[in-house]
């Protein structure tokens, strides 16, 4: 719900979609850039958004599902993934295929520690073996805020 006159930017977010799902992609098409973190804190997030956001937009490649990755490898910078429909000139893209548990939890950010462990217990518990966690940030801070939801999706990699 929008509660004050800030635009949402956002689409809204539909847990159901995502959560405890098995999804499969194959060659997924991303947009990938760093974004420079302290102790896992973004520090120019905005700017990486905004300059990959007008690339996408000029090459006529938004996806409608507006799915933004991030790969926390580092104390120190974070991968960033944004679906594309096509290739973007002046980007840097890849592509990410494999089989993923999807969890979707709800809250302030501080709370990833316990959705990381309560993530590699889900999978566990399906008999799988976890190869890399990816975090899908469903809606930018300011729209979370006017939702009044803040959703996270862990997407295990298995």
């Amino acid at each position: 719900m929008n509660t004050n006159s800030s635009p949402i930017c956002c689409p809204a977010f539909e847990p159901m979609q995502w959560d405890e799902k098995e999804i499969r992609w194959d060659n997924k098409k991303f947009v990938v850039d760093r974004v420079r973190s302290f102790l896992h804190v973004p520090l120019n997030f905005g700017q990486v958004m905004v300059r990959n956001i007008a690339l996408i937009s000029a090459a006529g490649a938004s996806s409608t599902e507006r799915i933004i990755l991030a790969d926390e490898d580092s104390l120190w910078g974070t991968n960033v993934f944004i679906d594309i429909t096509k290739d973007v000139p002046g980007a840097k893209m890849t592509t990410i295929s494999g089989t993923f548990l999807a969890k979707v939890f709800e809250g302030p950010y501080r709370n990833i520690r316990t959705w990381i462990e309560e993530m590699k217990r889900f999978v566990k518990s399906k008999d799988k073996t976890l190869k890399k966690l990816y975090f899908y940030y469903t809606t930018c801070p300011k729209c979370a805020k006017q939702y009044g939801r803040n959703y996270v999706v862990l997407l295990a990699q298995v």
